[in-house]
């Protein structure tokens, strides 16, 4: 090389797969490297298939429906659940096995029209890209439940969903995102009827904050999330330069928008023990029941973060199925 110029160095490297280099390249890698060497079972009777959402970005959704599920409660449509993956806004897509996985199982045993959706992932798209998204993507199915009138609709969707029954749900980093597309529809930043929002679920949720809790200074042992791993996808995710203050990773930071006056629909939130985050989530739970919002906290003790898909097939996963169910079929206010 002459002039003594110099290859681009690493700066920042996420797991070996997410490399920031000194002249701004980011480079990726295999995910699959990350993965357990492990099999998931097929689950038998669920129909999906993907379908674009945002066709200037290419981003997509993957719809998943039992091909066969009894009328419940009167209608012959089905609660909308849907699902945004986890991966800290850095990594994971809608169609590794663990969320594939567990959209099956949520399709299957709710029953459920589920739609697993795709977003942008920082450092390229640094926050809040996902959130736009996300937003983007709920203004993509209140076209479809009006299109459903008249016969213009993906065609699962017309048959099979109930727009007026939709949750919004997420894993870790989709659960905060979860959380703040649920924010902008109850606030009315995001008008979305005749989709209508009765519940969302937090599952292993990804909130921070400047100040240490007492998890993050004390870890309990055997993680699968470390307090330097979180802080590092919140640094290359997060506006260059923010902190962990920020409102989109501390919804009761100094800048957030207070909560008080939104109307938020009930939440499940699922906190598990082994959690260097779980202060944070139960502090999220707590904040919001001060408020006088429906909050149900169900705890998984000794779980680790994203142990709903760490392990979809597990124990405790078969009770959040149970949990999950109970939820939208019998636990949201109309």
């Amino acid at each position: 090389m002459s002039g003594g110029d110099k290859a681009p160095r690493v700066v920042e490297d996420l797991f070996g797969i997410v490399q920031i280099l000194s002249d701004g390249t980011i480079v990726r890698g295999d995910e699959a490297v990350l993965r357990q060497k492990e099999t998931y079972p097929d689950v038998p009777g669920v129909q999906w298939k993907d379908v674009v959402y945002h066709a200037v970005r290419g981003l997509r959704a993957r719809v998943y429906r039992p091909a066969s599920s009894p009328p419940l409660a009167g209608s012959s449509k089905l609660p909308v659940l849907v699902y945004f993956h986890g991966g800290g806004y850095c990594i994971g897509s809608y169609t590794q096995p663990p969320f594939h996985s567990f959209c099956l199982r949520a399709a299957a045993e709710l029953p459920a029209l589920v739609l697993s959706v795709q977003y942008r992932l920082a450092p390229e798209h640094r926050l809040p890209a996902a959130i736009e998204d996300g937003a983007d993507f709920l203004s993509w199915l209140r076209g479809q439940a009006e299109l459903a009138a008249t016969g213009g609709a993906d065609p699962w969707l017309a048959e099979s969903a109930d727009f007026a029954r939709t949750f919004v749900s997420g894993v870790s980093g989709g659960a905060n995102l979860a959380h703040h597309i649920t924010v902008d529809v109850a606030s009315a930043q995001l008008a979305i009827s005749p989709v209508r929002v009765v519940g969302y679920v937090l599952l292993s949720a990804f909130f921070g904050s400047a100040e240490r809790t007492a998890a993050e200074v004390d870890p309990p042992a055997d993680v699968s999330l470390t307090v330097d791993m979180s802080d590092q996808l919140w640094h290359m995710s997060l506006p260059v330069g923010a902190s962990r203050d920020h409102p989109v990773a501390n919804p009761f930071g100094p800048d957030s928008p207070s909560l008080t006056a939104v109307d938020l629909p009930p939440a499940l939130v699922v906190v598990p023990g082994s959690d260097v985050l779980r202060d944070h989530v139960r502090g999220y739970a707590a904040r919001l029941k001060d408020m006088g919002k429906t909050v149900e906290v169900v705890e998984f003790a000794g779980e680790q973060h994203g142990f709903s898909v760490l392990q979809p097939f597990g124990q405790a996963a078969n009770e959040l199925m149970r949990v999950l169910t109970r939820f939208v079929y019998t636990g949201h206010s109309d």
